[in-house]
């Protein structure tokens, strides 16, 4: 009998247990309601920002940047920067579209402030890039120790030119070390300049820079 009893157990466990939990949804069925409710609003909210604000607004800016970036292909920097009077220039862009603009927009407003000899505002547009582009990023870490070399900091401007260098092994990285052992040489530090020199002929003889750079190893070693 005792048997009969704990085999019927489990199943009286189970009717407490959806008992139990009807109760529950009985006692806060109203309460459950209006989460559902504010859970599918606020996700009809984010869908209806992604496709009826957000997209439009990226199209209308990306739109607005041709003309700025026809301008800065052929280096008229000037316009590029600050529009032609019809056209958005990349700062109207900035103050108007935001980041709707794209991650590249810093970069291209630090290149055009590097070349109109704005080099304090350069380094912090350039800093401000936050793109994926690795050959970009490289780039903007160079245009930083640009900027720095114009000002005259030549200790900061080799610094950045070495992290260009070393960011992930980019293409051009002989042109940035090319650069630091420029600033080394300058300064009178022969062992730092050659060494950065045999960098490029060591790691990178099959550019424009590695083809060269003999005569400055030679230049220094003699």
């Amino acid at each position: 009998m005792s048997k009969q009893i704990k085999s019927q157990d489990p199943e009286q466990a189970v009717g407490r247990t959806l008992s139990k939990a009807e109760q529950f949804l009985e006692k806060h069925k109203n309460t459950l309601l209006y989460a559902l409710i504010a859970v599918v609003a606020v996700i009809s909210v984010y869908f209806g920002y992604q496709r009826l604000y957000k997209v439009p607004l990226q199209d209308e800016a990306r739109g607005q940047m041709f003309m700025a970036e026809q301008y800065f292909r052929v280096d008229s920097f000037a316009l590029a920067l600050n529009g032609d009077g019809n056209a958005y220039g990349f700062l109207q862009i900035r103050d108007e579209y935001g980041s709707h603009a794209g991650k590249i927009l810093p970069f291209y407003i630090g290149c055009c402030q590097l070349h109109l000899g704005q080099y304090e505002e350069a380094i912090a547009s350039l800093q401000s890039y936050k793109g994926t582009d690795e050959i970009v990023a490289a780039r903007a870490l160079a245009c930083i120790g640009d900027a720095y070399a114009e000002l005259g900091n030549l200790d900061e401007a080799c610094s950045w030119f070495l992290k260009a260098a070393n960011f992930r092994d980019n293409q051009y990285a002989a042109r940035y070390l090319k650069k630091a052992a420029t600033i080394r040489e300058a300064q009178g530090n022969t062992a730092a300049a050659l060494k950065l020199y045999e960098q490029i002929k060591l790691n990178y003889s099959q550019t424009a820079e590695g083809r060269e750079v003999d005569k400055f190893i030679a230049r220094l070693t003699n």
